[in-house]
């Protein structure tokens, strides 16, 4: 009984020294793979990075916000559609949330930011701000990483990106106010710029009409259907946002397909329209929604449903980029807005990194980032035109009524 004792607790003995060999073997050789592994040996560069100041500019009726960081890695961003020195003083409000942190957590502090006051979250003025404060993290994450910020997106999905205006894509606005039902003479005179619009891009080009949330329901029911045989590529903001079942009642009557989205922020705004089948195409803004961070996260909704982007755009070339790189990353992408004639901003201010063919598409960004230059030099020029002075809209009708616009 001893001898059978003994000889198991030798033969455990073995077998436990020859287990701890076998482990520190194993740990050995994993150590040797990982060292071997480059997957292994990755240098998160951007894991000392710290904002450490946010400064706003006034740029006419824009603001421009700029952040800077402990490694003298900067990032530019947009706001737009907003009184910009309300954008640039909440701005620096919003600054007490990013002082020290990571500028590389961008859906954190997208986070952070959105989710920190609960009366003003999802505001127009709170999202526009965080908008491009959003895209301003992105770009010095790109130069921390020395890629384009499209490469961060997942990369292109597409070589070029179509564009309008362009000789061969035109949108035509409303032309005015517009009563709640029209008499025909008004109809008649609103498709004759439809008619005349495809008879100058031809049959191989693009028409598409904004209706701008200016044409009431009813009338915009009756010009529609006078608008059929002129193939339109959408009928653009055909209601004011707010009301679903007014976009619901829309579709029932129109067989053109409706654009939207231009005035509606974060996935929360644009999930009705999808789950309720009432948009054909999707127009979110960059400098509106929430940023490229939001600009993605729609995007993949839209395209759960088959619904494709064209994304509105009215930023100078600076926010027009950072829109332009999220349109490259985007599976689902009809048609891209952007205007480069200088009616925005004057040439210079903000110079992007990509070009135009003759045929509208955009080309690839270059350059870490969001590829755009800024010149702060030229800030003061453009405030002192009085033609860029921010101005509130008082739209009327003809009896003096306000109107929507």
């Amino acid at each position: 009984m001893l001898q059978s004792t003994t000889s198991t607790v030798v033969s455990r003995r073995k077998l436990l020294a020859s287990a701890a060999m076998a482990t520190g073997l194993s740990m050995l050789s994993d150590a040797v793979a990982q060292e071997n592994n480059p997957a292994a040996n990755v240098v998160d560069r951007g894991a000392d990075l710290k904002i450490k100041s946010l400064r706003g500019f006034r740029v006419g009726t824009k603001a421009y916000l700029k952040i800077e960081t402990n490694h003298g890695v900067t990032g530019w961003g947009e706001v737009t559609g907003l009184e910009p020195n309300v954008a640039v003083a909440l701005a620096q409000s919003l600054f007490e949330l990013l002082d020290g942190e990571n500028p590389t957590r961008i859906e954190h502090l997208w986070q952070k930011l959105y989710r920190s006051h609960r009366d003003m979250r999802g505001g127009p003025f709170m999202t526009h701000v965080i908008s491009a404060i959003d895209v301003a993290l992105w770009d010095i994450t790109g130069k921390a990483w020395g890629v384009p910020v499209y490469r961060l997106l997942g990369g292109p999905t597409r070589d070029k990106v179509r564009m309008y205006p362009h000789a061969k894509a035109h949108k035509i606005g409303t032309g005015g106010p517009h009563p709640y039902s029209a008499d025909p003479a008004e109809i008649e005179r609103l498709v004759k710029m439809v008619k005349d619009t495809r008879e100058r891009v031809g049959k191989d080009g693009t028409v598409m009409f904004d209706a701008h949330c200016a044409i009431p329901p009813a009338m915009l029911i009756q010009f529609a259907n006078a608008i059929e045989p002129y193939d339109i590529l959408f009928l653009e903001e055909v209601a004011v946002p707010g009301n679903i079942e007014v976009f619901k009642r829309l579709k029932q009557h129109i067989k053109i397909p409706m654009a939207t989205g231009e005035r509606d922020r974060t996935i929360w705004e644009m999930l009705p329209y999808l789950h309720e089948r009432c948009i054909d195409i999707l127009q979110p803004d960059c400098a509106h929604t929430g940023g490229i961070t939001q600009m993605k996260k729609i995007a993949t909704l839209a395209e759960a449903y088959y619904v494709p982007l064209a994304p509105h755009c009215t930023c100078s070339e600076l926010g027009l980029s950072a829109s332009i790189h999220a349109a490259f990353a985007v599976p689902f992408l009809l048609i891209h807005e952007g205007y480069l004639d200088g009616h925005l901003m004057p040439a210079g201010v903000a110079r992007k990194s990509w070009d135009q063919d003759k045929d509208g598409y955009a080309s690839l960004p270059q350059g870490p980032g969001l590829g755009v230059t800024v010149d702060e030099s030229m800030f003061e020029k453009v405030n002192a035109d009085p033609k860029r002075v921010f101005k509130w809209p008082k739209p009327t009708l003809p009896d003096g009524a306000v109107r929507d616009y």
